[in-house]
């Protein structure tokens, strides 16, 4: 079976560089720099003050050019972490068959470890982001080209046999010892103690959709700072962008955080933390296959909070 990151298209660094040379001529002389391989782009830094995304998966093509409708508009609400830009706009070429685009470079790093008092102290801006952000008119969004949830992601039929599989792989492969808590947490949305909610179910608000911790920020405090890689945006059910609160606030930020953001049913929470766990093992088993040593810590640290106080 392909892995789900698979790349069907990857821009070396010279096609980037030749490229955004051709299209972008007031660019040059250009300094280029890969920062970045996940799953839909490969992402160059250009003269310390850009970030281009290329494509690597059809199925991004689509979700870059609604990200570019919408970030202005998000760009324009002032809101407290910091979002992308985009400025340029490439166009498909004989080297590479897809648009890419540029935004300007947020000044940040990825989360690495982080203590508790700096992962409470990022509860604040996380609650007043998503609330703004949730609140962002769904007819407005719809009407820059943003579509419901057409991934289910939500889909306890479809989702439940994946975090279940991927449990097993991680353990296979040493990285997780013991699903006793999942296990149960599991057989209780089988039992009907979360919502399934599939790709039908209406559009409550608009979401991020890919909150985790390779999408956002960090200042020179460790405090979250910004929110990048837009390409999931959808109307959707909140609990999506809400699983973030679970794989990286301790129990007592996530009290601060819907302090602020507002009182949530228990089954939204419930499915936040489910879909916290989904992703975390997603990109456990990622960061493995790329040996990329620091993500896989970091999403063990996910896992663990997301397992705490169940």
């Amino acid at each position: 079976m392909a892995k789900p990151w698979a790349a069907e298209q990857i821009v070396t660094n010279d096609v980037a560089l030749e490229l955004i040379s051709k299209q972008f001529p007031e660019l040059v002389p250009l300094t280029i720099k890969l920062i970045g391989e996940g799953f839909d782009n490969t992402v160059y830094q250009v003269n310390q003050q850009y970030v281009f995304r290329f494509p690597r998966r059809s199925i991004a093509v689509d979700l870059l050019l609604v990200e570019c409708a919408l970030l202005p508009h998000l760009f324009s609400l002032g809101l407290p972490l910091m979002v992308s830009e985009p400025v340029f706009f490439g166009k498909p070429e004989e080297r590479y068959s897809w648009p890419f685009v540029g935004y300007r470079f947020i000044e940040g790093e990825s989360p690495g470890a982080a203590t508790v008092d700096q992962r409470m102290q990022s509860a604040r801006p996380l609650a007043q982001f998503l609330s703004i952000l949730h609140r962002f008119p769904v007819e407005k969004a719809k009407e820059l080209g943003v579509q419901n949830d057409l991934l289910g992601r939500l889909d306890l039929a479809k989702r439940l046999s994946q975090v279940d599989s991927n449990m097993n792989k991680a353990m296979e492969l040493g990285l997780s010892r013991d699903r006793r808590v999942l296990d149960s947490f599991l057989s209780s949305l089988r039992d009907g103690g979360g919502d399934n909610s599939g790709t039908g179910s209406p559009p409550k608000c608009l979401v991020h959709g890919d909150l985790h911790i390779r999408n956002v920020l960090v200042d020179e405090n460790h405090i979250i700072s910004g929110v990048i890689d837009w390409g999931d945006v959808h109307t959707g059910d909140p609990a999506v962008d809400l699983s973030f609160v679970y794989s990286y606030l301790p129990p007592e930020g996530r009290s601060l955080f819907f302090s602020i953001y507002g009182e949530t049913e228990e089954s939204t929470l419930k499915l936040a933390r489910f879909r916290s766990i989904h992703i975390s093992l997603l990109l456990l088993l990622y960061g493995y296959d790329q040996q990329d040593d620091v993500l896989v810590a970091a999403t063990q640290d996910s896992l663990k909070l997301a397992f705490e106080d169940l």
